[in-house]
């Protein structure tokens, strides 16, 4: 079942809002690169949300107002961070470590595709040209207990992004739980897209531009 969302898409900072209003108060929380990294500027900060980067800082903050950049605080981006107090920092391998053994409880991943199986391609487009960027995605994919994933629902020629089956280089299997858009938000389960809310579009419109079942 959906349920109503706004009446226009959403903007980038807007679909940054939305993620972060799901994660849950005391979660220990991964942003990848990009977009996901917009996440933090909108996390409250009474709810004791920790903010994890695998080049090796927790209790990572916002960012910095204008002037206020200090070069030693960067994400895994190299986009300039703040520190909350309690931060801590330590090298790759133990980062790593958090990764892989379960210790985060989401993470927010861009895509170029994601299957309704909760597959997730998001390193590699396959072109000849293109630059593989894996980074710590696998990691992330495999390791996390939530992975939420913020993309376009359509490329620039209009051709889904959440897909049947996806046709890049797969980053993780079935890792991917749910999809935030600018015209919707998706649960994936069951090998199924279900729409949970929608933005500036129906239901309708979205399962004729997908070609999927989305209820």
């Amino acid at each position: 079942m959906s349920v109503p969302g706004s009446g226009a898409p959403l903007t980038r900072v807007q679909v940054a809002a939305r993620v972060a209003a799901d994660i849950a108060p005391g979660s220990f929380v991964n942003l990848g690169i990009g977009l996901p990294t917009a996440v933090a500027d909108h996390l409250p900060g009474d709810q004791g949300i920790v903010l994890h980067t695998e080049n090796g800082m927790l209790n990572m903050g916002p960012s910095p107002a204008a002037g206020a950049e200090d070069p030693d605080l960067i994400n895994a981006g190299k986009q300039p961070v703040t520190e909350l107090a309690g931060a801590s920092y330590f090298d790759s391998a133990q980062s790593f470590a958090m990764m892989r053994g379960g210790h985060l409880d989401v993470c927010v991943l861009g895509a170029f595709q994601v299957s309704v199986d909760g597959d997730l391609a998001n390193w590699h487009t396959g072109s000849p040209d293109a630059i593989p960027a894996v980074g710590g995605a696998m990691d992330l994919a495999i390791g996390a207990k939530q992975v939420f994933v913020v993309m376009s629902l359509l490329t620039r020629d209009g051709t889904p992004k959440l897909v049947r089956e996806c046709g890049y280089p797969l980053t993780g299997r079935g890792c991917v739980d749910r999809v935030y858009t600018e015209l919707a938000v998706f649960d994936l389960r069951g090998g199924r897209a279900v729409v949970r809310e929608t933005h500036g579009t129906t239901v309708e419109e979205l399962e004729r531009s997908l070609g999927l079942p989305l209820r």
